[in-house]
């Protein structure tokens, strides 16, 4: 007997109940604005982005019950099916948009807003026929974590609104705190200590609330492979650069000589490379793991869309997908806009690359994050790889002019976010269709969740980056700077393959050991500073998870950790804006010392550990 047979949704296909109502939509729409400004701008800061689903979920709850008391659950999984859309496309968006800004080529808010947009809905639409078999027929083989969990919580339903104002104090003390160390200075919000006699190792941490949350949500494992590769880059690369590579000689792709340079300025020219190689492999082995499922997921879903225009009338409610015959005149539209809009950089052989390679990524992270979630998606990897297939096709051909270099980038900015939105749309119908949602509402809830965070990214990856430098230690916009390096080394012939190699070793000696290769790679990777502020949130979590097993700490300690998240991002934002507006200054000296940046960090930790254990009152 199959799953459709045999299983029930917590609200019944013959039922219907209000769903897709003005007021879901709206507050859908406040709620994707505040996860795209708080994922922005985390994804900026350390190359990664939080699930908003549970959150959006739990939050929503609660106003909803506030506001009006016939509420229903439906209505509850729109808002958060739109809330998730913002985190979605800010990774799509941040990961990307930035490495034209390095490459010389800064777009427009306007092409932004194009870009983000069409991509955005691509995504959406490629994911959709791949539902009936992806989130139906694969129940019970792809978990997806998330989705579930969301689902979970909001049949749960009936809590006190006052649940959700634990994400509200989050807020205000992330507030606080980013007002102390940022506008006013009083510690240094990056502290670093060099070891000399330790041949240049560093200690340095990125003391910002945004992280501390991050690290509790991900939680200890995570964060510890995060720190665990960090530590090897800074701690042991970094040092054997330096014992060997002492001399007057300068040694590529570096200019300076080794002896003169700065563990940043190693970590930077040398070691960054190895983190890539170790990230590239890491994508391929979670490709190869997941091919058997693939394969049957595209055949399934091409079988679909060419037999698909039969009657439809009589399919019950919580089947009822947008139309096949609208995914594919939506889809046709889309990508003759980017062939031919006169503006945008992309030829006929580049939107056909991405037409094929956008389709293959979103179906596998569609299964991806049905096995093992949202944040642990390794979407840049396959962004990564769309873009190397373009970068070596163009190279094939002999286009090795800058124009295609652009081309290529930007091909790779509509993949991105195509990829990140079949991620967020997949995990949304998941938790649809365990409520017993309707599919097309959801879905046309998503497209419109698209349009306020894609004008909302443009304006703030321009205020970042006028204000603190994208490519800067305070906003390094590490996966952007990775595909810019990658696509500029590619067609220009100047990657250090030697260094790409040993990361390429690395990852497999990882995989040989059984350990998960993209958290570990992403930690080589990324600076320092940024693991070991994430590393302090999971001690938290490792903390929290030791004293109690009961759901209720567990779920407070997320909607702490979120809010110290949003909080951090949304300050940021306003002090980057002060800055640009001379307010207040971009940077200070600390007031008080730099052990004082450490002391004040770990208690905002405790801070968050003792109110996540706090008796229920």
């Amino acid at each position: 007997m199959s799953h459709e047979s045999t299983f029930k949704p917590h609200i019944p296909s013959e039922k219907i109940v209000k769903e897709f109502s003005p007021r879901a939509v709206l507050l859908g729409l406040f709620f994707g604005l505040f996860f795209a400004i708080a994922n922005g701008y985390l994804a900026l800061k350390i190359g990664g982005t939080i699930s908003a689903s549970i959150p959006a979920a739990i939050m929503s709850m609660a106003i909803l019950k506030m506001l009006f008391r016939n509420s229903t659950v439906l209505e509850n999984n729109i808002v958060q099916t739109i809330a998730t859309v913002g985190e979605g496309l800010a990774a799509g968006v941040i990961f990307t948009i930035p490495a034209l800004i390095l490459l010389g080529a800064p777009p427009s808010i306007g092409r932004i807003f194009i870009l983000s947009a069409t991509g955005g809905i691509l995504g959406i639409l490629f994911m959709i026929p791949m539902r009936r078999y992806i989130i139906v027929q694969e129940h019970k083989k792809l978990p997806f974590p998330e989705g579930t969990a969301c689902a979970e919580i909001i049949k749960a339903g009936e809590k006190s609104h006052r649940t959700a104002l634990w994400a509200l104090w989050g807020v205000l003390a992330s507030g606080v705190y980013k007002v102390c160390s940022n506008a006013i200075f009083l510690w240094q919000e990056q502290v670093s200590w060099t070891f000399s006699k330790l041949k240049k190792a560093e200690f340095s941490i990125d003391a910002t609330p945004a992280l501390l949350g991050v690290g509790y949500i991900i939680g200890p494992t995570i964060s510890g492979y995060m720190f665990a590769g960090s530590v090897i880059a800074w701690w042991v690369i970094i040092p054997l650069i330096v014992e060997f590579g002492i001399g007057p000689g300068t040694i590529y792709p570096s200019t300076a000589p080794i002896e003169l340079m700065s563990p940043d300025d190693i970590w930077d020219k040398y070691v960054r490379y190895i983190g890539a190689g170790c990230l590239g492999i890491g994508g391929l082995f979670s490709l190869i793991k997941i091919f058997p499922l693939l394969f049957k997921t595209i055949h399934v879903s091409i079988k679909e869309l060419v037999g698909g225009f039969k009657e439809r009338r009589h399919l019950p409610r919580t089947e009822k997908d947008i139309s096949l015959a609208w995914l594919i005149l939506g889809s046709l539209a889309i990508i003759l806009f980017l062939w031919l809009f006169p503006t945008l950089p992309m030829n006929l052989l580049t939107v056909v690359l991405l037409v094929v390679l956008g389709f293959f990524f979103v179906a596998v992270t569609s299964i991806t994050v049905g096995l093992v979630g949202s944040s642990s998606n390794p979407v840049s990897g396959m962004t990564i790889t769309t873009l190397l297939i373009t970068c070596i096709i163009f190279v094939i051909l002999g286009w090795t002019e800058r124009m295609y270099l652009i081309s290529a980038m930007t091909m790779g900015a509509v993949a991105n976010c195509a990829i990140c939105m079949a991620g967020t749309t997949s995990q949304d119908l998941k938790t649809g269709h365990l409520l017993g949602s309707t599919p097309f509402y959801q879905q046309v809830a998503e497209i419109i969740g698209v349009i306020i965070p894609s004008l909302a990214l443009g304006y703030i990856v321009y205020i970042l980056n006028q204000a603190y430098g994208i490519g800067s230690t305070v906003m390094p916009a590490p996966q952007a700077t990775l595909m810019s390096m990658i696509v500029e080394g590619v067609i220009s012939g100047n990657l250090p393959y030697s260094l790409v190699g040993i990361g390429v070793i690395l990852g497999f000696v990882m995989i040989l050991l059984g350990i998960p290769v993209l958290p570990f790679a992403l930690g080589v990777y990324l600076p320092l500073s940024l693991s070991a502020a994430t590393m302090v949130g999971g001690v938290v979590r490792a903390y929290v998870n030791k004293k109690t097993s009961s759901a209720f700490p567990h779920e407070r300690g997320i909607l702490i950790a979120s809010g110290l998240i949003g909080g951090d991002a949304c300050l940021g934002i306003l002090l980057a804006f002060g800055a640009l507006t001379h307010v207040i200054p971009v940077s200070r000296a600390g007031i008080l010392p730099d052990w004082v940046s450490l002391l004040m960090y770990i208690l905002l930790g405790a801070g968050l550990g003792f109110f996540t254990l706090r008796k229920k009152q």
